[in-house]
């Protein structure tokens, strides 16, 4: 039961930081809740009012409005509120499921995260515009539900698959974009790569610097002013005859950072042409890619301030690759 309680709100509409409020005025007394809700200043529909108050967020004099409110009569005085982030409103698709061409791990309404298949751009590259990338297709999901386009937080190479996620709003990705820059989400990676680390477990430090004309991360010194620092975490997680799969879990991202700094220690990825050192004949392991898999990532929610770690399988061709490798 909603109770009436007298209102310190004395201005028809202001903004707090869990939501919108209205007083209602003494003309708008016998007025519905939900048709108080859709006029052009509030929410702006009926459907709009209703999809709030089903979610939870719609309030009467602090007291929440479920569906036995819908035709509520508000009375003069009656506080409204809409919080619209309100913790656990938000629409969500928990299970994975397939879209089109997209493999969608989770999608609410501000974010949508991903297992991207290897060899899809995350994002459309400027000179090769008529390739389709991951981005495209989010564009295509969002048109057929009459969303907009979605907004890049991070991306993976063309040839890695796994996880990679974007925001539906501009707000949800600078949150999203401000942990990635304080280096809060956890980033997971298997690799598989030539020869066998050592120590099994470790830390990766160095500064790499973009050869923007070879297009490639190159090692440079630490006071290198064009340099950045790149750190990686890494474990192996089994060794086979010539070769190892590994765990990397990263503390920056920068581009290619895996690949360049396993390299750097002589520990190319199978199926790696870019970063390489020496003749193909050191590397004779046929693999149509490199090896590289971003298979979990963990963050806060930026709007709902929960942590959300989301998991991709490892793909057929990466599974069938270490099953040949044990064999």
């Amino acid at each position: 039961m909603i109770v009436h309680r007298p209102s310190s709100i004395v201005h028809r509409r202001s903004s707090t930081t869990k939501g919108r409020v209205w007083t209602v005025e003494k003309q708008e007394a016998g007025v519905a809740l939900d048709k108080f809700l859709a006029s052009a200043d509030r929410l702006g529909s009926r459907s709009k009012a209703a999809t709030a108050r089903e979610r939870g967020k719609v309030f009467i004099n602090d007291a929440e409005a479920g569906k036995a409110e819908a035709g509520f009569r508000l009375k003069a005085g009656d506080v409204v509120r809409v919080w619209e982030d309100r913790p656990g409103s938000a629409k969500r698709r928990v299970l994975p499921f397939v879209s089109g061409d997209l493999r969608i791990l989770y999608e609410d309404q501000y974010v949508i995260v991903l297992n991207k298949p290897a060899g899809l751009l995350a994002v459309p590259l400027e000179k090769r515009g008529e390739e389709t990338s991951i981005f495209d297709q989010i564009v295509d999901h969002l048109r057929s539900h009459g969303k907009r386009k979605p907004f890049v937080v991070h991306r993976i190479d063309r040839d890695t698959s796994g996880v990679v996620l974007f925001a539906k709003d501009p707000r949800t990705q600078g949150l999203l974009k401000a942990q990635f820059r304080q280096r809060t989400p956890e980033r997971v990676y298997l690799a598989v790569v030539y020869g066998k680390p050592l120590p099994a477990s470790g830390t990766w430090r160095d500064h790499l610097v973009w050869d923007r004309k070879a297009l490639i991360q190159k090692e440079t010194h630490p006071k290198d002013p064009r340099g950045v620092e790149a750190i990686s975490d890494y474990k192996v997680l089994e060794t086979f005859e010539s070769t190892s799969l590994i765990e990397v879990r990263l503390t920056t991202g920068k581009r290619n950072q895996i690949r360049i700094q396993a390299r750097l220690r002589g520990h190319t990825l199978v199926g790696e042409v870019r970063y390489t050192f020496g003749p193909d004949e050191l590397r004779p392991i046929p693999f149509g890619r490199q090896a590289l898999h971003a298979a979990r990532l963990s963050f806060r929610h930026p709007i709902e301030n929960r942590t959300v770690t989301f998991e991709a399988p490892v793909p057929d061709d990466m599974r069938k690759l270490v099953a040949r490798l044990r064999g």
